[in-house]
């Protein structure tokens, strides 16, 4: 059996899904798997697929992919482009699209297990494939954790995985200790005393409390936190009101926390509280705000040790011009979850998926083109080379950690 990835990745990215709704991916995941001799779990954490396949005594080897869309409505043009709707975690309708390249991810993943499971004769121990839910939604690594999948399936000797981006496809993105961002979300609700527009003075107007809150957490990272110390504090979201002659009872503010620390992570959580609180207090409201601690994301902390020994096969396997320390992106990842609940090291790296064709203009005039990023609208990794460097990086990381022959 040959799969065709390039006609696998279309159906995916034409048919994605929401958070913890991943039915149909799982389902061609399971497929596939059960179809090369796999022993396949599904449903572990809800929506997540896990295939084991056992070749003789040796190491435990587990390659992830995620499987979740995002609710951004494609903007490529593609031929293949998204045009599904779901519905979200608050029941409202929106577009979906593979915004953030899991179905890359997916895609490749499904190509190297076929690869790895045809050269059995040259490596042994077991391969664990996991096509995990809900990356996007922050929890669905430890759901399947909570889920009992290591009580299913063997607890790795090391956790692999990776992630498309933004830069020329064929080149690899690898580095050891803090690789990614920890990342929280919040939502602040700011309580005042309603009334008519035109007598603001019987009011305590929450709208301009979230305005002057806004504008005071945004010397958190400025005024806060020493040079050293980066981190991103964005208020993404402010809510309010109903009508222009309405002052309201409430407002609300979406914030996003991106640290690379977590004495730093604590630092900017405890001064956002102080500084809403404060200004609620300044303003007179009638009861403190409340805060709303929504996802999180643990940092994304490479092995040293097992960096070192991927390099090396990556290097031998693609050249060395292809390898390169992209620094701590400020991104987030949950990969983590899986390595840390089985006491295994992870190793996670990044696919380049955009056309390399591009960087030659940056080569040549020194002005980098505009190349959508990752959750824009019209993000379209670049099918191939993607697909193939994809399926070839998680073959080579897996042989790099099974007994038996090397691929280099």
């Amino acid at each position: 059996m040959t799969i065709d990835l390039e006609e696998l990745y279309k159906d995916l990215h034409s048919h994605p899904e929401l958070s913890f709704q991943e039915t149909r991916t799982a389902g061609i995941a399971a497929g596939h798997l059960e179809d090369l001799g796999f022993t396949v779990h599904r449903n572990v954490g809800k929506t997540g697929v896990v295939g084991v396949l056992d070749n003789g005594p040796g190491p435990v080897v587990m390659l992830r992919a995620d499987m979740d869309a995002l609710p951004v409505k494609e903007a490529t043009g593609l031929d293949y482009a998204s045009t599904a709707v779901g519905v979200d975690h608050e029941g409202q309708d929106m577009p979906v699209m593979h915004a953030c390249g899991h179905d890359v991810h997916v895609t490749c993943l499904v190509g190297a297990v076929e690869t790895l499971a045809t050269q059995r004769n040259e490596w042994q121990g077991t391969l664990i494939a996991v096509f995990q839910p809900a990356e996007e939604w922050g929890g669905g690594a430890e759901t399947m954790v909570a889920d009992g999948l290591y009580d299913r399936v063997p607890k790795p000797d090391v956790v692999l995985g990776q992630h498309v981006a933004p830069f020329p496809a064929g080149w690899f993105g690898i580095r050891p200790g803090v690789t990614m961002a920890s990342a929280d979300s919040l939502s602040i609700t700011l309580h005042g005393r309603g009334g008519h527009g035109s007598r603001p003075e019987t009011t305590v107007d929450p709208v301009l409390m979230a305005a002057a809150a806004t504008v005071r957490l945004q010397g958190i990272v400025s005024r806060e936190l020493a040079a050293s110390d980066s981190a991103v504090v964005t208020v993404g979201q402010i809510h309010s009101g109903t009508k222009n002659n309405i002052i309201p009872e409430t407002a609300s503010l979406g914030l996003s926390v991106r640290s690379f620390d977590n004495a730093t992570r604590e630092k900017i959580l405890g001064s956002i509280e102080r500084i809403v609180k404060s200004e609620a207090t300044a303003s007179g409201a009638p009861k403190e705000p409340d805060f709303h601690y929504e996802e999180h994301f643990p940092l994304t902390v490479n092995d040293e040790s097992a960096v070192d020994r991927l390099s090396a096969s990556f290097r031998a396997k693609f050249g060395d011009s292809k390898i390169m320390d992209p620094g701590p992106v400020s991104g987030s990842e949950d990969v983590g979850a899986l390595a840390k609940a089985a006491d295994a090291p992870l190793v996670f790296w990044f696919l380049g998926g955009a056309d390399p064709a591009l960087f030659k203009e940056w080569a040549t005039t020194g002005r980098l083109p505009d190349i959508p990023s990752n959750h824009s609208p019209y993000f379209a990794p670049v099918i191939q080379p993607t697909l193939t460097h994809g399926s070839e990086a998680l073959v080579t990381a897996a042989r790099e950690f099974l007994g038996g022959t090397s691929t280099n």
